[in-house]
C-alpha cells in the first residue's frame, strides 16, 4: 500500500462575521424553565417549538430567535415555545478559541435515548437536557436551528423517516435535504423518541443554516422560522407575507446518507481538501486516513456532506451520500 500524501495544513478559522446577541434578558422565561418562552393562542392548533444554541457556538438561530421575542410575535393558534438550549456554552464563546464552545461537557445534541436521559451521567447538558426533556414531550412539530463549522449550502437534515423529507419540502427550502440516521457517538434531538416514529405524525427538522459566524447564515435562520410559522398557520398572514418579501421555493434536491465515518483513531486527517456538498466522482478514490488506515468512497458519485474541521476519536468525521431524486 503506497503512503497517504500528506493532510493539507489547517485552514484559519472562518471570520466572525455576526454580532452575539445578549440573552441575559431571556433568562427567567415565562414556563418555569430558564431561557424557554412559550405563547398560547386562544385557537387550537399544534404546539410548535423552535430552538437556538444547541451547541453553544451556533449564533444563527440565536439572532433569529432573540429577533423574534423582540417583536413580540404571538401565535395566531396552537403553541409556540421558544428555547435557546445550551446558554451555558454560549456565554463561554472566546473570540480566540470560537470552536471551543460547541459545548460544556458534552454534546447535547447526542443524549436522546431513555438510556442516556435515565442514567446516573451527571454534567452541565445533561442537567439541561432533563429539564428541557418535559416541554419536548409535549412538542408537536420541532425547528432545531444549527450552522456549520465550514462554509456550506444550507442543509435540511431529514432524518430517516419520509415525514422529515415532508416537512422540509413543505417549507420550500433550503435546495438540499439530507436523509440520515444521525451519528454513532449518539442520537440527537430531531430523532427523539416519537420524533423517529413513521406512524406518529409529530415532526421534527434540523437546519444547518450556514458557517457558523457568516453574515448570511442568520438571515437563513429568519427565512426558516418564518416558512416553519407559515406552513402551520401560526403567525399573522400579513405579517408574514411583509416579512417573507416575496421569496420563492428553492428546487430541493435529496441526498441519502449511504455511510458514516466515525473516526477509530487519534490520527484521522483527510488526505486531500475536502468542503461540504463536495461529489467526489469515482469509487474507490481515497480522501482520508484513519490511524493508518486508507478511507475511499464507496460509489460513484459521493457527495460529502459537514466533513469535520476537528478530528476526535469516536466522532464522525463525515457522511458520504448520494443524490436520489
Amino acid at each position: 500500500m503506497t503512503a497517504a500524501p500528506p493532510a493539507p495544513s489547517s485552514p484559519a478559522s472562518p471570520p466572525i462575521e455576526v454580532a452575539f446577541p445578549d440573552l441575559a434578558r431571556y433568562a427567567a422565561g415565562n414556563s418555569g424553565i430558564g431561557y424557554v418562552w412559550t405563547f398560547a393562542a386562544s385557537r387550537p392548533g399544534p404546539h410548535l417549538l423552535l430552538q437556538a444554541l444547541t451547541h453553544g457556538n451556533e449564533v444563527c438561530g440565536a439572532i433569529a430567535l432573540d429577533r423574534l421575542l423582540r417583536e413580540a410575535i404571538r401565535p395566531v393558534r396552537g403553541t409556540l415555545s421558544i428555547v435557546f438550549a445550551n446558554v451555558d456554552a454560549y456565554v463561554r464563546f472566546d473570540r480566540t478559541r470560537p470552536f471551543a464552545s460547541r459545548c460544556v461537557d458534552e454534546d447535547f445534541n447526542r443524549l436522546w435515548t431513555p438510556e442516556v436521559l435515565d442514567g446516573q451521567t451527571d454534567d452541565s447538558e445533561l442537567k439541561r437536557a432533563r429539564e428541557l426533556r418535559r416541554l419536548y414531550e409535549t412538542t408537536d412539530f420541532l425547528l432545531d436551528i444549527h450552522s456549520m463549522s465550514e462554509p456550506c449550502l444550507p442543509l435540511a437534515m431529514a432524518g430517516r423517516r419520509r415525514k422529515g423529507v415532508a416537512l422540509a419540502r413543505a417549507l420550500g427550502m433550503p435546495e438540499h435535504i439530507v436523509v440520515d440516521a444521525g451519528h454513532a457517538a449518539g442520537r440527537r434531538l430531531r430523532d427523539f423518541a416519537f420524533f423517529d416514529d413513521e406512524n406518529d405524525p409529530r415532526a421534527a427538522l434540523l437546519i444547518e443554516c450556514g458557517q457558523h459566524w457568516e453574515a448570511a447564515a442568520p438571515a437563513v435562520a429568519r427565512e426558516a422560522v418564518l416558512r416553519f410559522l407559515r406552513h402551520f398557520g401560526a403567525a399573522e398572514e400579513a405579517w408574514l407575507a411583509r416579512e417573507l418579501d416575496g421569496s420563492r421555493d428553492a428546487l430541493q434536491r435529496v441526498i441519502e446518507v449511504t455511510a458514516t465515518v466515525t473516526i477509530a483513531s487519534d490520527d484521522f486527517r483527510f488526505t486531500m481538501p475536502v468542503r461540504g456538498l463536495q461529489t467526489i466522482a469515482r469509487a474507490g478514490t481515497v480522501y482520508a486516513n484513519d490511524g493508518g488506515t486508507q478511507i475511499a468512497t464507496p460509489h460513484d458519485g459521493c457527495v460529502l456532506i459537514m466533513p469535520t474541521r476537528h478530528p476526535k476519536r469516536g466522532e464522525t468525521a463525515v457522511r458520504l451520500g448520494r443524490y436520489i431524486d
